[in-house]
């Protein structure tokens, strides 16, 4: 991204500061009704009102007008799956089931590097559509995906984490590893990806039932190699999957206790699902500092149960929200947002939008550890920007008529908006969608 030639966004522009404390924290954000955005070399160099930036722009710097849309920072998916694109939308029963069913079959192809570059620029293509800059993915177990993976993000410019999936049973013979053979791939794949360019590796066992004692003892040793890295894992999304976990490994206090006598746990743990937390687990994700991940599409679509957000939170846990494509069933933030407001409606925890919008980009950043680098649109930040009409459909353009606040626009790209609602998606300063998604 080196020597990009400066260029202004104008637009209304959004960012956030911290986590709002309701509708009335104005302090919690910064909205500018004729904003901009100057970027250069991958980075936003000012934000402010479009007549202040555009007067301390170098003479020539193109304006890109994008009124009177909304300009806020790339969404952040914090848990998907890459090699779930083309299982997305199967019928199923519960997780275990579906697993067997339609997951193992569909990363046994991931053998095959070809393969796995073509559904990477796929998978790409449908996280820019929608407006989402950075991803959290689990790879298959193969090499070849994680290479599939990181070789199309480093393409296209954008930050992406992700790691080959560690599995040593309950698996297909041909997809599972062995707990040398994961920390061997694993360690290799690392010193090549991690920290090149935009890239970060995400240590990846894929929960408890697939992985034997010696393989998540293989995945601690990397942890403490690698402490700057992440680790991804799943916990209690479903009660035959809790049950299966504690038959494996029956000394343990609890499911999270699993991962705690491993060392896996951490402030850069990113744990899915968190639906059936006990009393202790929760105190020991907060000694830890480890991060509950909510899958709202894909904890109703698979009937796993309802994420408690308030109780989370209120235990001192950081929370992230993201699609888990495929079980999830769509890529787009802004659905995946409207079915958590929804889980969340049936338990009397009412999201407001400012929320919500906080989530998908500061909120995640700051789950990530990279509210330094993304999630938020102040100066010195990767310019990774999302651009939303909220009257992009008939249907959303009749109710834009009647709305007159922020937080009811906000609401209404919510509950209605989706591909449709994304403009354009910038990465590090570039144009993605509308070059690389031409009709």
């Amino acid at each position: 991204m080196a020597n990009q030639k400066p260029i202004i966004l104008r637009g209304r522009t959004l960012t956030f500061h911290a986590a709002p404390n309701g509708p009335e924290d104005i302090t919690a954000f910064s909205y500018e009704e004729d904003g901009a955005l100057l970027l250069s070399d991958g980075k936003i160099k000012v934000r402010g009102p479009f007549a202040e930036v555009q007067s301390g722009a170098p003479d020539g710097t193109e304006i890109v007008d994008h009124r009177p849309h909304l300009l806020l920072p790339g969404f952040i998916d914090t848990h998907i799956h890459f090699p779930q694109a083309q299982v997305i939308a199967s019928w199923a029963d519960q997780l275990l089931d579906w697993l067997n069913d339609y997951t193992f079959p569909a990363e046994l192809r991931f053998a095959d590097k070809a393969h796995a570059d073509r559904i990477a620029n796929g998978f790409y293509d449908a996280l820019i559509a929608h407006g989402t800059t950075t991803a959290v993915a689990y790879c298959s177990s193969h090499p070849n995906s994680v290479d599939a993976y990181f070789e199309e993000a480093e393409r296209r410019g954008m930050m992406m984490l992700g790691g080959k999936t560690m599995m040593d049973r309950n698996a297909p013979e041909a997809l599972c590893d062995t707990a040398q053979g994961s920390y061997d791939d694993s360690k290799a794949l690392l010193a090549k990806w991690h920290e090149r360019g935009r890239a970060r590796y995400v240590i990846t066992p894929r929960f408890a039932i697939t992985s034997t004692p010696e393989q998540l003892d293989a995945a601690g040793s990397l942890l403490r190699e690698n402490p700057d890295c992440h680790l991804q894992t799943h916990i209690n999304e479903n009660h035959n999957e809790i049950a299966f976990t504690r038959e494996l490994y029956p000394d343990a206090a609890h499911y999270l206790g699993v991962y705690e006598s491993f060392d896996l746990l951490g402030p850069k743990t990113l744990l899915g699902h968190c639906i059936h937390m006990t009393g202790h687990e929760l105190q020991v994700m907060r000694e830890t500092g480890a991060v509950a991940v909510f899958c709202p599409t894909s904890n109703l679509f698979l009937g796993s149960g309802l994420f408690d957000k308030s109780g989370i939170e209120s235990a001192g846990i950081r929370t992230a929200i993201a699609t888990d494509v495929g079980g999830g069933t769509n890529y787009s933030m802004l659905r995946t947002l409207d079915e958590g407001y929804k889980i969340l409606q049936l338990q009397r925890q009412r999201m407001h939008p400012l929320t919500s919008f906080y989530w998908a980009t500061l909120g995640n950043a700051k789950a990530l550890s990279l509210a330094d680098r993304i999630g938020t649109l102040d100066a010195g930040s990767d310019a990774d920007v999302v651009v939303l009409n909220a009257g992009a459909t008939q249907t959303m353009a009749l109710r834009m008529e009647t709305v007159e606040t922020l937080s009811e626009e906000l609401f209404l790209l919510q509950t209605l908006g989706d591909d449709r609602a994304v403009v354009e998606t910038y990465v590090a300063g570039n144009r993605q969608k509308s070059v690389r998604l031409k009709p």
